[in-house]
């Protein structure tokens, strides 16, 4: 496990036996990219308040969770996720869908241009044109890349076949290279960018410690 992932275990396992102090660190840790995921579902007006929710569960919840850094990045996805979602219906709104889930069949390319640029770019710019790509594209693009996941654990956030997702997030990424190519503010570096991380560490698996706040909402 890695430096980064390994902090973050241990502030989730700290947290979870009440140490105010690391669900802080665990916040400042998975907040940013969890709310650039909110983003691509709900829009910056009610990003905010959506991922406060998510929080507000994460928190009273957080004694069910049991895993490592990755699995809890999941799990904290899956809630955002469902808050947003119930966000979107309370609107009456529905998100931007790109074709359906037949299109998802193709077999996935290996890492390209865009990929390398996500590292790189600002947040906010970055975010504004993943949330210009079909949905299914933009959520696998942001799970995958922007917060990280494995394919299987972003498969069980969206619902879907690990395949469906590697193949909308290559997808995502080749429109989301054009759409950088086109930007001429980014597009002069992005043959110097540096190569995308990849995941996955070898999975640690911890036993559930009891929160005293534990929720009796369904298990996220």
């Amino acid at each position: 496990m890695q430096g980064d992932d390994a902090e973050l275990t241990a502030a989730v396992r700290a947290a979870q036996d009440g140490d105010e102090a690391a669900f802080r660190t665990v916040y400042r840790s998975v907040h940013p990219r969890l709310l650039g995921y909110v983003r691509t579902l709900v829009g910056d007006p009610d990003a905010e308040d959506v991922a406060s929710e998510a929080w507000l569960q994460i928190a009273r919840d957080l004694g069910r969770f049991s895993g490592d850094a990755d699995r809890f990045r999941g799990w904290a996805a899956r809630i955002a996720r469902n808050r947003a979602l119930d966000h979107i219906r309370m609107r009456g709104r529905r998100p931007v869908t790109g074709g359906d889930e037949t299109e998802l069949t193709g077999r996935p390319a290996e890492s390209d241009t865009a990929s390398e640029a996500i590292e790189s770019l600002t947040t906010g710019h970055t975010l504004s044109l993943i949330a210009r790509l079909p949905q299914d594209q933009a959520e696998a693009v942001v799970l995958r890349v922007v917060m990280g996941l494995d394919a299987k654990t972003a498969a069980e956030t969206l619902g879907k076949r690990p395949g469906a997702v590697r193949t909308a997030a290559h997808r995502g990424l080749k429109r989301l290279a054009r759409l950088l190519a086109d930007d001429p503010a980014y597009a002069d570096g992005l043959d110097a960018l540096p190569a995308p991380r990849q995941p996955k560490r070898p999975p640690v698996t911890s036993a559930a410690v009891t929160h005293p706040r534990s929720g009796t909402q369904r298990d996220m």
